[in-house]
């Protein structure tokens, strides 16, 4: 199985498939932040630079497919291979202790960072190290606190359970200072533009975005199962934090989503008479029931559009719809809408927080329906309601 990676154009490097893949190296560039799927080509385009590529080499060699040992005596990395160990020994220790899948990912990119920073002369760290390490992000890469303390959450994990040492001088790491930034929001005409200038799936997704305030991986993760149209709710299952929650049904979406459940099933049938149609389950759900990932109330809400192939063994599958492809959706329908804001689908989620408050929701509800650990969170919203700045009569309309 061969993985082709060169250079593509000023911004990129493109990654492809020749020999076709299976799901472990689609998850491998799927990982990877800022990663584009250009469908027209077949190949995915990943931001050029050092840190998007050390994160697919590290990626890759988790899969198991990939021998670090064998590249070194090709000329490739001979130091990759013990980061790798390290990074597998700490996600076997943050999946001992049920962290979320997206929280591994992180972390494990956070310490390769600083091991291919810091190289042989990490495996016994000083304290400096990971004060530097800390201090360059904020000065240097110019970094948000949250992203801040995510790394030095990521680093104190994993010296302390992988290292077993426990860092504890951290007075001299200059942190991120943060700032209060006002969310960027539609106003209902503008929400309403956005999604008209969409279509098929990807118009029912924007929908529910705004209808229901899910974050977009929240969203293309949903399978069939998490619908209940009796209840008129939606399941959010291992959503940040690997906490589930439910969410209203917009109750003007059902006939949509009810035709759009019939396209799924039909596609899945196609699926099955081709001798295929298994999707991946969470946990340890394939083990315990090894034929249900066939069914239909396993299927993802939005499937991919085209089945992946693995060239080898010639098995196929289907995963979600990519991020990026909705991502690179909305922010077209914003442009042709005339909007003249930074939006993408995460505002879909600020609109809906912003109008429920303005309708009279109590914040409490608002909290919960957006699967926030504390109101704190939630009270940003009251800065951009009506209320506010916009509720004021200027003094130079009063003249």
């Amino acid at each position: 199985m061969n993985v082709e990676i060169r250079p593509y154009d000023d911004g990129h490097i493109a990654v492809g498939f020749p020999n076709g893949f299976d799901i472990r190296l689609l998850n491998a560039v799927r990982t990877v932040p800022g990663r584009v799927w250009n469908g027209r080509e077949k190949l995915w385009l990943l931001p050029a630079g050092k840190q998007a590529g050390e994160i697919l080499m590290l990626n890759l060699y988790q899969t198991g497919l990939f021998s670090m040992d064998e590249d070194s005596a090709n000329g490739g990395s001979a130091e990759a291979a013990p980061w790798g160990q390290e990074i597998s020994a700490m996600r076997e220790q943050l999946e001992a202790r049920h962290y979320s899948r997206r929280t591994a990912e992180s972390y494990g990119r956070w310490v390769a960072a600083f091991l291919s920073e810091y190289g042989a002369s990490a495996a016994e760290p000083g304290q400096s190290q990971i004060n530097e390490f800390l201090t360059n992000l904020a000065v240097r890469r110019k970094v948000s606190p949250s992203t801040q303390n995510q790394a030095l959450a990521a680093l104190l994990f994993y010296f302390r359970f992988v290292k077993k040492v426990n860092p504890v001088d951290l007075s001299s790491v200059i942190h991120a200072k943060k700032k209060p930034r006002i969310p960027v929001v539609f106003s209902r005409r503008e929400a309403m533009s956005v999604i008209e200038h969409l279509d098929g799936s990807k118009k029912l997704a924007a929908q529910l975005l705004y209808g229901t305030g899910m974050r977009l991986n929240e969203l293309l993760s949903l399978r069939i199962l998490d619908l209940d149209f009796d209840r008129k709710e939606i399941i959010v299952r291992h959503g940040k934090g690997d906490k589930d929650r439910h969410v209203m049904l917009p109750l003007s979406l059902i006939p949509a989503l009810r035709e759009h459940m019939r396209s799924v099933r039909e596609l899945h049938e196609k699926d099955l008479a081709d001798g295929w149609g298994r999707v991946e389950l969470p946990g340890a759900l394939a083990a315990k029931y090894p034929s249900a990932g066939k069914e239909f109330k396993w299927q993802w809400l939005f499937p991919q559009k085209n089945r992946w192939v693995n060239q080898e063994t010639g098995e196929q599958g289907r995963w979600h719809l990519d991020e990026s492809l909705m991502q690179r959706a909305v922010k077209q329908a914003v442009l042709e809408a005339g909007i003249n804001k930074n939006a993408s689908c995460h505002t879909f989620r600020h609109s809906f927080a912003t109008h429920l408050l303005e309708s009279g929701y109590d914040i409490r509800t608002v909290q919960e329906l957006l699967g926030h650990s504390d109101v704190k969170t939630t009270q940003i919203y009251t800065h951009v309601l009506n209320r506010g700045a916009g509720g004021v009569i200027s003094p130079l309309d009063r003249l």
